[in-house]
Order: structure tokens, then C-alpha cells, then sequence
């Protein structure tokens, strides 16, 4: 005789319902796999052109190596450049600095004097972080002319937006005692700000201004290429003029520049860390 009617509910074993596909998982894969197909006829993506054009890469191949190392047509002038390249992106940092560390008290919630100023900060760095650093570099290049002081401009602006952020965002992460503490002893928001939330942060600020820095270097090739000055300026030039030989020597050199300071900042933040 079955028992199974007699048997309380709570005691019946149910066997788990498996979980099926949710419509919304789905909708999702579609809508990924047409993005990419979109994208793939957008771009006009082509393996098979890229095979046929090898003989174009021969050629630039050939006309590129070697590369043309001689010292005072090539060599000297790209590591002047070099040189005013890394001018670019050092000035380009620290001349951010005032102004990212303004902007990120005011749009840190933990520093900020109120919802306006909290609101209209952020406002003012994703205006910054969202214009490219190329777009400001030709704003400035028609109003000061060609040349690296262009680029230097260009780096203030877009690293404000980039380092007020990241630095904002340290600034919401910290623990928020000695804050309190501050507040609740008759401290002001700038009080408590320099003694509990700038103290505490130092070493992140320190290691994002040092990554930044190594972005800026970067940053700066690219602007050269829109005649901000640097050694982007003469990689530009040896395109135009087909001398491809030129140019390998040319990245050789922004190679060694930027494996010195990726080095340098990865050896900064290391030491800020320990």
C-alpha cells in the first residue's frame, strides 16, 4: 500500500527543477553575435585582403630595414626629439596635478562640499576625460601653432579629467573614521580633508601619477603626429617622405624611451607599495 498521501508536505521530496535558458540570456548572445557581424561588414575586416597584401608588405619591408643609422641625419635629431617627447609628457603631467587634486576633492563624496559642486565637478572631468587628447592637441595647435608647447596643452587638459577621476575614486575608498572624527571634533571640510583623507591616499595618488606619467610619454608620440612636436613629428615626416628607414630608426628609439619609463614608473610604484 502506498504511504505517499499520508506523509506531511514538508516531508515530500520535490526532485529540482533544472533552470531553464532565460529568454534575456539569449536575447543577449543575438544581440552580441549581430554587433559583431555589423561590425565585421563596418570595418570592412578581411583576412583574405590581408594575405593578398603581402607583396605590399615585402616591399615596405625592404625599403625599412635596415634601418638608417646615420648620426647626424637621423640618430641625433630623433633623440632631440625624443627627448622634447618626454618634455611633453613630464610637463604634461605635473602641470595637471593642481588641477586634478582640486577637481577630485570636489567630486570625491567623502571631500566634497556639497550635491553642486559634487555634480558640476564630475561634470567638468568627464568633459575633460571624454575629449581625446588628439582633439585638444589640434584645438591648440591652431591657437599657439605648431610645436610641442600644443601638446603640452593638449596633456594638461585630458590628464586633469583622467587623474581627477582616478584620484576621486581613491578618495571614496578610504575608511572614513578618522574623517568622522575630525567632523564630529569641529573640523571643517577642508580640515578634515588635508589631515584625514589626503594622508591616507598619498601613496595611491603617487602610484596613478606616476602611471599617468607613463601613459602621458605614450600619449605624446601620437600627438606629434598632428604636429605637436616630438619624435611623433619626425615619424610623420619619414612617412611622407617614404623614407621607411628613417622611420624604423625613429621607433626603435621611441621604443627605448618608453620600455625606460614604463621601468622607472613600474619601479616607483613598486617602492611607493613596499
Amino acid at each position: 500500500m502506498s504511504t505517499t498521501g499520508t506523509l506531511p508536505p514538508e516531508a515530500r521530496l520535490v526532485p529540482p527543477r533544472r533552470r531553464p535558458v532565460t529568454a534575456t540570456a539569449a536575447g543577449l548572445t543575438v544581440a552580441i553575435v549581430i554587433a559583431h557581424v555589423l561590425a565585421w561588414n563596418g570595418t570592412e575586416f578581411s583576412p583574405a585582403a590581408l594575405v593578398q597584401g603581402w607583396r605590399g608588405m615585402a616591399d615596405f619591408a625592404a625599403q625599412a630595414l635596415p634601418p638608417d643609422l646615420s648620426w647626424e641625419g637621423v640618430l641625433l635629431p630623433g633623440l632631440q626629439a625624443a627627448l622634447v617627447t618626454l618634455g611633453i609628457g613630464l610637463l604634461g603631467t605635473t602641470f595637471s596635478v593642481p588641477f586634478a587634486l582640486v577637481l577630485a576633492v570636489l567630486a570625491a563624496r567623502t571631500t566634497s562640499p556639497g550635491h553642486w559642486a559634487y555634480q558640476t565637478a564630475r561634470s567638468v572631468l568627464s568633459f575633460l576625460r571624454s575629449v581625446p587628447d588628439v582633439v585638444f592637441a589640434l584645438v591648440f595647435v591652431t591657437a599657439v601653432g605648431l610645436g610641442p608647447f600644443a601638446g603640452v596643452l593638449a596633456l594638461i587638459f585630458h590628464n586633469t579629467g583622467v587623474m581627477g577621476k582616478l584620484w576621486a575614486e581613491a578618495m571614496e575608498e578610504i575608511d572614513l573614521g578618522p574623517r568622522d572624527a575630525l567632523r564630529v571634533g569641529g573640523a571643517s571640510g577642508v580640515q578634515s580633508a588635508a589631515h584625514a583623507v589626503l594622508p591616507a591616499v598619498v601613496p595611491q595618488l603617487v602610484g596613478l601619477l606616476f602611471y599617468r606619467f607613463d601613459v602621458n610619454v605614450r600619449s605624446s608620440l601620437v600627438l606629434g603626429l598632428v604636429g605637436a612636436g616630438g619624435i611623433g613629428f619626425l615619424i610623420n615626416q619619414s612617412i611622407k617622405l617614404f623614407r621607411f628607414d628613417e622611420m624604423v630608426t625613429h621607433l626603435a628609439i621611441v621604443l627605448v624611451l618608453v620600455v625606460a619609463v614604463d621601468q622607472l614608473s613600474a619601479y616607483v610604484r613598486r617602492r611607493i607599495g613596499s
